[in-house]
């Protein structure tokens, strides 16, 4: 069975099951969706047409916390002055959607009054207008999907007037419609057409999206309050890719094994440090996607969390997305 028929399938089931019974549990709703059948290739330009959409076929009720959800880390780097050194993507943010990908790790340094996006101090050429510009324009294009955009600043600010958190406002001022800014993790069929915020800076007039200021470095911790519980995998300084990848699947199999609303976020990036500290992005990337190919391709079906990545790809994404079915 196609990867086109089987995602069919499931929307038809999704209906059907819908209107039987709305108060099922989502996680048993999806395992009823799961075709007997998988097909492991597709010609490209079908797997991005199915990819655009994915979503879709879901049910409204199912939290965003018991789909599992292909995501980019630093989606906006894409430029570097030495090689392996800050580019983490390939990638645009509108291929990245068009790809599968539906959490956007968004780095902003505030200048002017204005978010640059920025990794560290160097400037990706894209600003946060033009990053709303093509998620808006995305979900023009499939009103069905979702994306949630984990925001936080980036580097030093400078020539501002005015509080990181008010220049955030203004920009969703331009579309307050477009924006999901609940402190819980929603269901799908709340937020379909919308950005939902998950906040990585402070802010003093809540809610405000998901809170995610209580972030821990370089580690896997929890982070809980009245309205959300995060558990996050964040190993990004790797001096050994084999205790990574060990982090990564302990919080697969956690997040498998979770029958509650618990968003797990399972950072499979990091870097490096090589000689003089200089840090190689693709020393851990090139020893780590392989991996993440080879883990969904034997673990077809369960739930998994978001799984932000570098130099993302519609092949893997699709590996990702395939488990919910």
């Amino acid at each position: 069975m196609s990867i086109k028929t089987r995602l069919q399938a499931a929307a038809l089931a999704a209906i059907t099951l819908f209107g039987i019974s709305c108060n099922k549990d989502a996680r048993e709703t999806q395992s009823l969706l799961r075709p007997e059948s998988r097909s492991n290739s597709a010609p490209q330009a079908n797997l991005l047409a199915i990819m655009n959409s994915w979503m879709t076929g879901l049910p409204d009720n199912t939290n965003l916390a018991r789909i599992t959800i292909p995501g980019t880390h630093d989606s906006g780097a894409r430029f570097e002055p030495i090689g392996g050194t800050a580019k983490c993507q390939n990638l645009t943010i509108g291929e990245q959607l068009e790809a599968g990908v539906r959490f956007l790790d968004i780095r902003c340094r505030h200048i002017g009054d204005a978010f640059a996006i920025h990794h560290g101090s160097i400037y990706q050429n894209l600003n946060f207008t033009d990053v709303i510009t093509a998620c808006l324009s995305f979900l023009d294009n499939h009103p069905g999907e979702t994306i949630i955009m984990c925001v936080k600043e980036e580097y030093d600010p400078t020539g501002n007037t005015r509080s990181f958190e008010q220049t955030f406002d203004s920009y969703v001022a331009v579309n307050p419609g477009r924006w999901h800014m609940g402190a819980s993790v929603p269901n799908l069929g709340s937020v379909r057409n919308k950005i939902v915020l998950l906040r990585r800076f402070g802010a003093a007039s809540t809610p405000k999206g998901i809170d995610a200021t209580n972030w821990a470095d370089n580690t896997t911790f929890t982070s809980s309050n009245a309205d959300a519980t995060l558990r996050v995998q964040d190993q990004y300084v790797v001096p050994d890719n084999n205790a990574k990848w060990t982090g990564v699947t302990n919080l697969f199999s956690e997040a498998n094994a979770s029958t509650n609303n618990t968003l797990f976020i399972n950072f499979t990036s990091g870097y490096k440090s090589l000689i003089f500290g200089i840090p190689s992005i693709t020393t851990v990337s090139n020893n780590i996607n392989p991996r993440i190919n080879t883990y969904f391709t034997t673990n077809t079906y369960g739930r998994y969390g978001i799984i932000p990545m570098d130099f993302v790809d519609a092949t893997r994404a699709q590996l990702i997305v395939e488990s919910n079915f």
